[in-house]
């Protein structure tokens, strides 16, 4: 955009009313065309408040059909879950508006935290990201992580600014936003220009703008005089142009370039700055429960040293520095004058540290003496300033641990003695624990003398056992507030408070910080955060038909322990590790439900699964599907439901019958791949929450640890209000972990969150040697109604054909049928051969989609095998476009060359080629390794087990160190089910052919086949 000017944010926005696609046109598509469903210029100005440049914009977006495709916050509203059309990219123009950067910066800041402001508009992913660039442009400013810089601006003019200083865990952020963003910020970007390098400087040029925007902010104008009183006066105002001839620019940017260089240049080695403490009580032979302050304690000293800037752990005293002779070589670096660079390194630190100064006076200086006032100046002050402009500092552990600081103990336990967490009575969050609250230096309570001298020191740093602590006055203000409220220190409180307290969403008496929780009972288990590992495994109940691994009788214990105290939570276990039958296991050890049963959500995908594993792992449950145009409502609906133990249904129907189902008293409510609710405010999520029952649980096998949006929304589902508001918890959360990697918050939300979450890995050494190398399943996947008609028209018209036919021709005329009714079972599209839309038309298709989702989000890779090269290339061309990442594909088409490149960006130990391979089972079942994947997904069958195990053997062999789960998809009711079912038993003629394919099946009596064909009731979910 030509005239929005530089640094500009440009806005653009969708309208969730407007037609989705532009109106027919005769002729040829042109190469781009006005966005359909756009809002002007005008709306965008209004929802902006702001006076921006209106414009336009040339975007390259994913499009379907004749339209583009909306985004995914617009999908959501429009309760589009998957796309409906192949997806391609082309070019729509879209009108825009341009903020400024001081006015992009107030939007910014301004918008809604959870992306809805109130009056029904939604920020996109990319405008939630620059939201967060905006409070960390603000942060840097704050921080004084900016440095003044100029550009020239033309016509005799030059333009002040200030620019970002970006290191360390500033530089891992913004890295880490970088690769976080989605597709739709680099839209504009050309074809032939890189994105990641197109990205990462558009990110850097938006992070120097607000800067400079948050800079001016804070900053007054002083009045212009000659060029260098008028470049410091644009660094201060609105206006960053000012008159300045070439000469005086040239002066200028030399010398801003060497202050540039001075302040982010890294050399081989640094000065380091080390902070000593006077010797402990405990050294000094005196009484080691002493509170000792001022000259008492003793001298404080900052050691001077030489570090590796590579090796941080190369530390050389300045002693030693001093007595080198020549180059040092003890940094495992050559440093030629090592002298001259500690004195010229001291020299940089002194304008940052004056007090240096006092040492430099010495010929060789080593140290600087300082008393506690001094020492408490440099931890507080002068070493994060000498951090951030790239020096060495080494301070004191318990300076950054939380643990080492005055503050307030919580000690809880049952009220009554039920000595185990196998004890069973129900008291939810609102239930009654004992508690006594004492003042504490991390997990140690303190004596009433040593409280009292704490209090009556009134000093910043003081040594108390031995140990040296920092106590700044609000603490010892609290302190004082805690003694004058003691006698309230004792009683009782809710679980729900405990939890609170845990999390520091709540302050302990007089507002002090709790430093510790200690607790006894059912409830020390809760806290521990192991409540699988310290309670006894649960063996699953007579009702259940299967076996329970050791992990999942765990997992059944800790679903059942916290039902008994009232709890929800949140079952993550990996892919496969079989939490659908953990929950039924449940299930089959209640009694019958009597009108409050469990109800189950889920993606419609699902539906027919949980039908078959109830009814092969629980056959005493009484299970009733939810779906269709035909289901019960009204009266109806609560006499089916009121009979039934478990009630299947999706996220869909739990929007479009919300009323019904808050009519009901459920047993428990579950939500089955609960990632579909990770928004919080979708409408899905929202209605889920609203659903009466004391019992939730959120199961997921996507990680949900390091993605705190999405476990804040799955805690408030199944434990409400356990992590606080939204504000609150970014506060305390969010932000300090996401932005600055700070590991206290870290630690007090697993602290908080660990107890609820139940996630094993296949990795985990707790587990590992319950699983088998190798873990086989078979997917029973539902048909769409669309595959079902054609199914069955297939079955019609070949059984005709078949009856009148005899010998070679029938024999031909049967496999030929098979095949058909395979395509169809694959995708509709490979059976028709019409180049129609992919998305949304397959049942196996949903399948492979939703297990690769949970592939990716484990970091993960696939092998993918089909038998049919044809549908091999639809499956790349969907998925690549369906996640937005490169899928190999080998077929019997490509040459050695070819194979062999492919093979080997697979297997890149560092994980840069693709995460997911599409093979030919003829071309790619044999004769290769691949065991970057621990995941095969056959989309179709052989019917040959020799066939089907050499394929999945490409991934599990030598080399291979995890488990490998294999997927085999079938579609319920159809031929491949029923042969599946046959081989399985072994029964009939199968018995003495397994291994020969499908060559058998032509010898199969007319009645045989027909049965065998016709696809059975009930087998279509949607």
């Amino acid at each position: 955009m030509p005239d929005a000017p530089r640094g500009a944010l440009i806005v653009w926005a969708e309208d969730s009313e407007a037609p989705a696609h532009p109106p027919v046109r005769r002729g040829r598509r042109p190469a781009r065309q006005d966005h359909p469903f756009a809002v002007s210029a005008e709306v965008l100005a209004a929802i902006t408040a702001s006076a921006g440049t209106p414009g336009t914009a040339v975007l390259s977006i994913p499009s379907q059909g004749s339209g583009p495709s909306p985004s995914a916050e617009l999908r959501r509203i429009r309760e589009q879950s998957q796309v409906t059309e192949s997806v391609v990219k082309r070019l729509w123009e879209v009108p825009t508006l341009a903020l400024d950067a001081q006015s992009a910066l107030v939007y910014l800041l301004e918008a809604d935290e959870a992306g809805f402001d109130g009056e029904g508009r939604i920020a996109g992913s990319d405008l939630r990201a620059l939201r967060a660039l905006a409070g960390f442009a603000v942060d840097l400013a704050g921080r004084g992580r900016v440095l003044p810089a100029v550009r020239e601006a033309g016509e005799g003019r030059a333009q002040a600014m200030w620019s970002a200083v970006v290191t360390g865990a500033d530089a891992v952020w913004l890295r880490g936003t970088a690769t976080g963003l989605p597709g739709s910020f680099s839209a504009a970007c050309p074809a032939d220009v890189d994105r990641g390098s197109a990205v990462m400087s558009s990110l850097a040029a938006a992070t120097d703008a607000l800067v400079d925007a948050a800079v001016r902010a804070r900053l007054v104008p002083r009045p212009r005089r000659r060029a260098v009183a008028s470049f410091r006066s644009a660094l201060t105002g609105r206006d960053p142009y000012f008159p300045a001839t070439s000469g005086a620019l040239a002066t200028l940017d030399e010398a801003l370039a060497d202050w540039q260089r001075e302040v982010t240049q890294v050399g081989a080695v640094r000065a380091c700055f080390r902070l000593v403490e006077p010797l402990g009580a405990a050294e000094a032979g005196e009484v080691a429960r002493e509170v000792a302050v001022g000259e008492k304690a003793g001298a404080w000293r900052v050691d001077f040293a030489m570090q590796s800037t590579d090796e941080p752990s190369l530390v050389v005293d300045a002693g030693q520095v001093w007595k080198a002779r020549g180059a040092l070589r003890a940094l495992a670096r050559h440093v030629a004058d090592p002298q001259e660079t500690l004195l010229g390194e001291l020299g940089r630190a002194v304008r940052l540290y004056p007090a240096i100064e006092d040492a430099l006076r010495t010929a060789r200086p080593s140290s600087l003496t300082l008393d506690a006032e001094g020492a408490h100046g440099f931890l507080s002050e002068a070493a994060p300033i000498l951090l951030a402009a790239g020096f060495g500092v080494l301070l004191p552990g318990w300076w950054t641990n939380p643990a080492m600081r005055l503050g307030a103990k919580l000690s809880v336990s049952t009220p009554s003695q039920p000595g185990s967490a196998e004890a069973r009575a129900v008291i939810g969050r609102e239930g009654l624990v004992d508690f006594r609250w004492d003042l504490a230096v991390g997990e140690h309570a303190l004596t009433e003398r040593e409280v009292a001298d704490l209090v009556e020191a009134q000093q910043p740093l003081v040594r108390v056992r031995g140990q040296w602590m920092y106590v700044d006055a609000d603490r010892l203000a609290k302190a004082r507030a805690f003694l004058a409220r003691r006698s309230h220190g004792s009683g009782r409180m809710s679980v729900g408070a405990v939890l609170a307290t845990l999390g520091a969403l709540e302050d302990g008496p007089g507002g002090l910080q709790v430093v510790d929780v200690e607790a006894q009972g059912w409830i020390a288990d809760l806290l521990s955060g192991e409540v699988d590992h310290r309670i006894a495994p649960m063996t699953a109940p007579e009702d259940f038909k299967g076996e329970l691994r050791p992990y999942q009788e765990r997992g059944l214990a800790w679903l059942s322990f916290l039902e008994s105290v009232g709890l929800g939570g949140v079952l993550a276990d990996d892919m496969g590790l079989g939490k659908t039958v953990q929950l039924l296991a449940l299930m089959c050890g209640e009694p019958p439900a009597q009108g409050s049963p469990t109800l189950l959500v889920c993606p419609m995908s699902l539906v027919g699964n949980w039908q078959r594993e109830a009814a092969r792992f629980a056959p005493g449950l009484r299970v009733h599907v939810h779906h269709g145009a035909e289901r019960p409502r009204g009266k109806a609906f609560y006499a089916v439901v009121a009979e039934s133990d478990l009630v299947v249904t999706t996220y869909g129907l739990v929007i479009r019958d919300l009323e019904s189902l808050r009519g009901m008293s459920w047993r428990r409510v579950v939500l089955d791949e609960a990632q579909a609710v990770k928004n919080a405010a979708s409408r899905a999520a929202v209605a889920v929450r609203s659903l009466p029952s004391a019992r939730r649980f959120a199961v997921t096998g996507t990680p949900v640890e390091n993605r705190l949006g999405d476990l804040w929304s799955l805690m408030v589902f199944a434990n409400p209000g356990l992590l606080g508001a939204p504000k609150s918890f970014k506060e305390r959360f969010a932000t300090p972990i996401e932005r600055h990697g700070d590991a206290e918050a870290a630690t007090r939300l697993r602290s908080l969150t660990q107890p609820f979450v139940l996630r094993r890995l296949k990795t985990d050494t707790s587990i590992i040697t319950d699983l088998p190398a190798k873990i086989e399943m078979e997917v029973v996947c539902s048909l769409t109604r669309e595959q079902a008609s054609l199914y069955e028209a297939v079955v019609a018209d070949m059984m005709d054909r078949i009856e009148s036919t005899d010998g070679i021709e029938r024999r031909g005329l049967v496999l030929s049928t098979m095949t058909k009714l395979k395509q169809v079972c694959n995708h509709p599209a490979q059976f028709l051969k019409d180049g129609s839309r992919v998305a949304g038309r397959s049942g196996k298709l949903a399948r492979v989609e939703e297990t690769l989702e949970e592939v990716f989000a484990s970091g993960e890779k696939a092998l993918l095998f089909t038998q049919y090269a044809e549908f091999g290339d639809l499956l790349r061309t969907h998925l690549g476009a369906r996640f937005g990442r490169e899928v190999a594909y080998l077929h019997g088409g490509l040459g050695k060359g070819q194979r062999d490149d492919l093979v080997a960006r697979f297997q890149d130990p560092a994980g840069a080629g693709p995460s997911l391979f599409v093979l030919s089972l003829k071309a790619g079942g044999t004769g290769l390794t691949l065991t970057a994947a621990n995941h095969v997904i056959h989309v179709d069958r052989w019917w040959n087990p020799a066939v089907e195990d050499q394929a999945t053997d490409r991934a599990f062999r030598i080399g291979q160190t995890r488990s490998v789960q294999v997927r085999k998809l079938v579609c319920a009711g159809t031929l491949e089910e029923k042969i599946a079912l046959m081989l399985k038993d072994k029964r009939g003629l199968a018995a003495s052919v397994v291994g020969t394919g499908e060559g058998w099946l032509t010898e199969l009596s007319t009645s045989a086949l027909r049965e065998l064909f016709t696809l059975d009731a009930g087998s279509v979910v949607d």
